[in-house]
């Protein structure tokens, strides 16, 4: 993944998460699924990303003990 792509990934994290928060404070269900959803794929992206660059650990985190 490219810096910038990493950069998005990151954005997207962050930005979703401001969203959710506001969602919760201000009694909006559907900004803080919006968030919750644009937040996740963030993550998901920033995990994929993990994976590509070590593609020996799992999802658990222990890298070759099986």
């Amino acid at each position: 993944m490219s810096v910038w792509g990493k950069a998005k990934a990151k954005w997207d994290e962050l930005l979703g998460r401001a969203e959710e928060v506001y969602g919760e404070s201000h009694g909006d269900a559907a900004a803080a699924l919006h968030g919750e959803a644009v937040r996740l794929e963030g993550e998901a992206e920033e995990d994929d990303a993990q994976r590509a660059r070590d593609p020996r650990s799992d999802d658990d985190g222990r890298a070759g003990a099986r």
